[in-house]
């Protein structure tokens, strides 16, 4: 249970969190071993937020991934192999150039959850796409209270840059959703369901505003939206004084996003005032109790023994100053993801806090959010087929 460089498997198989191996091998230590996706991994952490190669040999080298049986911490400059491992590296971390079907330039490079891990592309892309273009759109993944937050408290001030706007995206289904409407019912018309999850949409604003930068609600339009839906939106954006744009690029490509690029134009000329909520003195403990009173809308912040002893090391080690990246669900504002449309007053439940030195961050694990996810009731694989013809249906 010391060491805590997890292995990486990408796929669905709930039976590899915990796995115990070594148990016929005599010359070896039978021990407990976890897997994840590289996605939440540390070094995929790493490569997003190094800032070159040198920053990214520094964040290596001060990696811990074990413990001595009296408690000292094993680094990867301990093992010695940190030239192996830039070797590696040494073509991943460029950023790939790619283009849409319109053939706009696009640079994809890094992948980590904005669930369980801090969700942002590496800095050096980002960097790199600044230097060749007037406007720079990058993507943080799901919520205000998810990507949206880590970009604004670990991502910008590790880059140390300034986002200029937020495009705060949201589809008619996800408020229905919100608002207690069934999955199944979700295509239909329901004018009360999407009023009752407004007040998530609310909350994704003030988290946003209150990083002090300038932000526009696009709405994703879809072809089963109807124009009283789309206009209960639109008139609610309006009264709380919120900038609203209508996305059709789902239907229409990018001429269905030109309203919305220009709304974007305008916003990046406006008073920007941004500004993390994060300060670097303070406590793991801290950084959470503000997350999760100003984020979240929670109460109080609930740490098991587990984290608890987790905790106590990290102190030992000077490590209770780092960031703090939460890994929670997506499906709700809270850690529960039974909890929709806009709970308050809700405790966090940190199960774990796991150490990324290299990182830079504390991993928060809370509630029941898992990195390595298992297979849903009914997996993908079941409705995908191929004809006679070689025609394959069931992949989207």
């Amino acid at each position: 249970e010391q060491i805590l460089w997890k292995r990486c498997l990408d796929m669905n198989d709930r039976a590899l969190r915990n796995v115990d191996i070594n148990l016929d091998d005599k010359n070896a230590t039978p021990r407990r071993e976890h897997f994840q996706l590289t996605v939440a991994s540390q070094i995929m952490a790493i490569l997003c937020l190094s800032n070159d190669m040198r920053d990214f040999r520094q964040r290596i080298e001060q990696t811990i991934v074990a413990f001595t049986f009296d408690h000292r911490p094993i680094t990867i400059k301990d093992l010695k192999c940190v030239g192996s491992i830039l070797v590696l590296m040494k073509e991943a971390i460029k950023p790939n150039l790619v283009q849409t079907l319109e053939k706009n330039p696009i640079m994809i490079h890094g992948g980590p959850f904005a669930n369980i891990a801090h969700g942002a592309n590496s800095i050096i892309a980002t960097k790199m796409a600044l230097k060749l273009a007037d406007y720079v759109i990058t993507e943080a993944g799901f919520g205000s209270d998810l990507g949206a937050q880590k970009f604004m408290d670990i991502t910008s001030p590790t880059a140390g840059i300034h986002p200029s706007a937020v495009v705060l995206v949201t589809t008619i289904r996800a408020l229905k959703m919100h608002g207690g409407l069934a999955y199944d019912d979700l295509k239909e018309e329901n004018l009360d369901a999407l009023r009752a999850g407004l007040p998530n949409l609310a909350k994704h604003v003030e988290n946003i505003r209150i990083y002090g930068v300038p932000l526009v609600v696009a709405v994703n339009k879809f072809l089963f939206d109807t124009p009283a839906e789309l206009s209960i939106v639109k008139t609610w954006c309006l009264e709380n004084q919120v900038p609203y744009a209508l996305n059709e690029s789902w239907e229409q490509g990018s001429q269905g996003a030109v309203a919305l690029a220009k709304e974007v134009m305008l916003l990046c000329e406006k008073e920007n005032k941004y500004h993390s909520i994060m300060k670097h003195d303070q406590t793991i403990q801290e950084k959470l109790d503000i997350l999760n009173t100003n984020i979240y809308g929670g109460k109080k912040v609930v740490y098991s023994d587990l984290a608890l002893t987790q905790l106590a090391q990290i102190e030992t080690l000077g490590l209770n100053k780092l960031n703090v990246c939460v890994a929670k669900t997506q499906a709700s504002l809270s850690d529960n993801p039974k909890l929709l449309g806009r709970p308050e007053g809700c405790d966090l439940h940190v199960r774990e806090l796991q150490i990324s030195s290299g990182a830079g961050f504390i991993v928060a694990v809370c509630g029941a959010i898992m990195t390595m996810p298992g297979l849903p009731k009914v997996p993908a694989a079941i409705g995908i087929d191929i004809d006679d013809h070689g025609r394959i249906t069931g992949l989207f």
